[in-house]
């Protein structure tokens, strides 16, 4: 047993080892998960356009998920760019694996980030060209025979309690039952229904934005156009949100009215309100004008944010600038909103090949992932690690973007 001098030091020594362990540790601690955090991945896909075979197909090549389509991406994050929707066969089963992996990714600790392309708004608004037949059977059951006879005859009645109206018509509506029937088939009542305010997948892209930014990087569909630089991305996205309202509630009131039915599309819709305006103007009915102011105000819509040609869900200035024009561009852009990179989808690139461009500050990741739609395109993933590493993922290759200039390592 040491005693004397020898055992004091020995104490002092354990004491400093035990208090340098209370001290340091947790900031240990705090740099190792600084430094989890800098290494997190962000996988990004954009159009899926109802190709949900290989949208599960590349999201499982990448490993965030496995063979039974659950997560297994830990706390990474994915991000899918819009315009799941519309020309592909499988846009329903395209929604509800992303719905059903934001709940799981939440619970390992990931996220999923689905954001608003101009397709999903299209199918909130009900522009409905380029849903396809076999989309819309995608909604049918046993009732839709009945239900799409139950709407016939409610157009029927409609059209005999509007004549006026019908009369101001540029393009006539259909006036065959055949004819409607064949505009109007099986699943299309469902489809209106289910992307309403109320419907499981108008609830759900109601919900989400058109950007966000992770990091140092934005991700949206189309781009932000100089001319919307200078607005702040919370102001971009509620701006956004607040027109969709708009839409919602007026559609609603016209509904009310007695002007529409529930299932007429954007077409439809504009085309009876344009009608009932000049039908009212020429009858003077007392007491029209707050219709009128309605449907003045709302037949303005293609001024919205959601559907200009310059709205983030819709610009293409990325992919169509000259180098020189882009670089000056993006730079303002960027530092406008302390980013450091932008990635888009909405124009898909020659080749099926994710393009950097402007200094490899923009990345356009849309590929033409429905190649039966796009000859040449596939399936992709841009992988994100460490904020600062950029890759391409393929089906049958793994290609290097981007590398960061120094190591992050502490």
């Amino acid at each position: 047993m040491q005693t004397g001098p020898f055992r004091v030091r020995h104490s002092i020594f354990t004491f400093v080892v035990v208090a340098s362990s209370v001290l340091f540790l947790p900031i240990l601690s705090f740099l190792w998960a600084e430094q989890e955090q800098q290494r997190a991945r962000v996988f990004c896909v954009a159009d899926v356009h109802g190709d949900f075979d290989d949208f599960v197909a590349i999201l499982q090549k990448a490993g965030v998920i496995n063979a039974d389509h659950h997560w297994i991406a830990h706390d990474a994050t994915l991000v899918q760019l819009g315009d799941i929707l519309d020309r592909g066969p499988k846009p329903r089963e395209a929604m509800d694996l992303l719905m059903s992996l934001e709940k799981e990714a939440s619970a390992s600790g990931g996220r999923v980030v689905s954001l608003l392309g101009n397709h999903e708004v299209m199918n909130i608004m009900g522009d409905l060209r380029y849903v396809t037949p076999v989309n819309f059977a995608s909604f049918a059951d046993n009732n839709s025979s009945k239900r799409q006879r139950n709407a016939y005859d409610e157009y029927v009645k409609w059209r005999k309690s509007h004549a006026a109206l019908i009369a101001e018509l540029v393009q006539p509506m259909e006036l065959t039952e055949t004819e409607w029937m064949a505009r109007h088939p099986e699943g299309f009542v469902e489809q209106r229904e289910a992307f309403g305010p109320h419907g499981e997948y108008g609830k759900w892209l109601r919900s989400h934005s058109a950007i966000t930014k992770i990091g140092m990087s934005i991700f949206l569909h189309g781009g932000i156009a100089t001319s919307l630089a200078g607005m702040k991305l919370d102001d971009i996205n509620s701006r956004i949100r607040d027109e969709i309202k708009t839409f919602d509630a007026a559609k609603q009131y016209f509904q009310d009215k007695g002007l529409i039915l529930s299932f007429f599309n954007l077409q439809e819709l504009t085309a009876v309100l344009q009608a009932e305006l000049m039908a009212q103007r020429k009858s003077r009915v007392p007491g029209s004008e707050q219709d009128q102011t309605r449907i003045g105000e709302f037949l303005e819509f293609g001024n919205w944010l959601s559907v200009r040609p310059d709205s983030p869900l819709w610009f293409r200035g990325y992919d169509q600038w000259s180098e020189e024009e882009g670089v000056a561009q993006i730079d303002k852009i960027l530092r406008g909103y302390g980013a450091a990179h932008v990635v888009i989808g909405h124009t898909v690139q020659k080749g099926g090949r994710i393009r950097s461009r402007f200094g490899d500050k923009v990345f356009l990741i849309d590929t033409g992932m429905l190649s039966s739609y796009y000859p040449g395109g596939r399936a992709s993933v841009l992988e994100i690690y460490d904020g600062a590493k950029f890759t391409a993922d393929y089906m049958d290759q793994q290609v290097l973007l981007l590398e960061p200039a120094h190591s992050t390592a502490p």
